[in-house]
């Protein structure tokens, strides 16, 4: 299905079995319904992203420097 959000080109959608029973047109009708319905995330949770990103990026940094500070201490 063509998706009308700025971010996606086509959206692909699979049914609940339980739903499976229902006609094309209302199945459709609701695919269109939740593929209009995107929208840009809040600024608020690219920042939260980004900060995680960036929090992971120094822990990972930080942790390496003590394994190699120790082993230089054991091996030097």
């Amino acid at each position: 299905m063509e998706s009308e959000c700025e971010y996606f080109e086509r959206v692909l959608f699979f049914v609940k079995p339980e739903y499976s029973a229902l006609s094309e047109g209302t199945l459709r009708d609701r695919a269109r319904a939740v593929a209009s319905n995107c929208s840009a995330p809040p600024p608020s949770k690219i920042a939260q992203s980004r900060m995680m990103t960036i929090g992971a990026l120094l822990g990972s940094g930080a942790i390496g420097a003590v394994i190699a500070a120790a082993l230089a201490l054991v091996l030097g």
